[in-house]
């Protein structure tokens, strides 16, 4: 009962679901996180992922398949890190549980969190965000489901839309299970209520079913979601050449949604209620995204006609320091 296999089993039936209660969307992440590393030893360990033992998991093995996620999956580093915080989650597990392993997991758990650089948001303009709704083709099935995506929600939130969450009538809006398990409203525009309203129609549906479903009536997984992105991004990058070279995500849809709020001079405190945002500090990263902001807040400085000078030391040993 204390292999391996019993034990992986254990923390998801046991600590996740029994004690933790944790939401179907962290299980997932923290599933697809074991996937990956069973998939990983079976190949470098040629062992069947039910044969593992906790020794097998050591410091080293587990480096090897963090350099494989960054270096072959071409992960980025916050994903790493999200998989090691997965794997660091179980072995806390299994040393409270097992103490004869204590020694073995505190090693694991001292595994760093990889640093990485924060670098701006990336959003579209005006112009990007027309040429990418115009993208798919209306003649078709796919290209209208495609066409009534809301942006402003996290994918799992879109993903995740049933009938049943949508109000179309007076005060139309989106009701989506955020983080936290927190339920939120997100208001729709009229010319996205329209679209909403000519998609629906189109085909009847009992109200828990998916508004976004794939070919087979399901919904649809995130991989999917992020492939009808990138392709209507590339075939809006035709007619607008400043989307080649940028990277868009559903995420980047997002940043959209919000840069386009502020700039329409909406406090953060409602983007981030909007966005559904733990806390304002998080939403601040878009106060550094746009540098027409910037901009403008500089229009609004007065240098009361002084020039700029350079401060020039009197002492001697101060005049070497500043010139080192």
């Amino acid at each position: 009962m204390n292999s391996f296999s019993s034990l992986l089993q254990r923390f998801f039936t046991d600590r996740l679901l029994g004690h933790l209660g944790a939401s179907p969307y962290t299980v997932a992440a923290y599933r697809d996180a074991f996937r990956l590393l069973l998939r990983f030893a079976a190949q470098h360990l040629e062992r069947a992922p039910s044969a593992l033992c906790m020794e097998d998991l050591d410091v080293f093995f587990l480096g090897k398949f963090l350099e494989h996620l960054e270096l072959e999956r071409h992960n980025c580093i916050r994903t790493r890190n999200n998989r090691l915080s997965a794997l660091q989650a179980f072995f806390r597990y299994v040393a409270l549980s097992e103490p004869a392993l204590a020694l073995h997991c505190q090693r694991v758990l001292a595994i760093p969190a990889k640093r990485y650089e924060r670098r701006p948001v990336e959003f579209l303009t005006e112009e990007e965000t027309s040429a990418l709704v115009s993208a798919p083709d209306p003649e078709t099935w796919i290209g209208r489901r495609d066409r009534a995506v809301q942006t402003g929600l996290r994918n799992s939130e879109i993903t995740s839309l049933q009938r049943q969450n949508v109000e179309l009538g007076t005060g139309a809006h989106v009701r989506c299970l955020g983080k936290g398990r927190k339920m939120r409203c997100t208001p729709l525009r009229p010319d996205v209520v329209a679209v909403l309203k000519a998609w629906l129609s189109e085909k009847e549906g009992n109200p828990y079913d998916p508004i976004f479903p794939n070919s087979r009536g399901t919904r649809l997984s995130a991989d999917a979601l992020q492939r009808l992105v990138s392709r209507h991004a590339a075939t809006a990058s035709q007619s607008c050449s400043s989307l080649n070279g940028k990277t868009v995500t559903p995420h980047t849809l997002r940043h959209t949604s919000a840069m386009n709020l502020l700039r329409h001079g909406v406090d953060l405190s409602v983007i981030a209620l909007w966005l559904g945002h733990e806390s304002t500090e998080t939403t601040q990263i878009y106060l550094h995204a746009d540098m027409r902001l910037k901009e403008k807040a500089l229009a609004h400085t007065n240098p009361f006609g002084l020039v700029p000078d350079r401060y020039q030391a009197s002492d001697p040993l101060l005049t070497f320091l500043e010139s080192l």
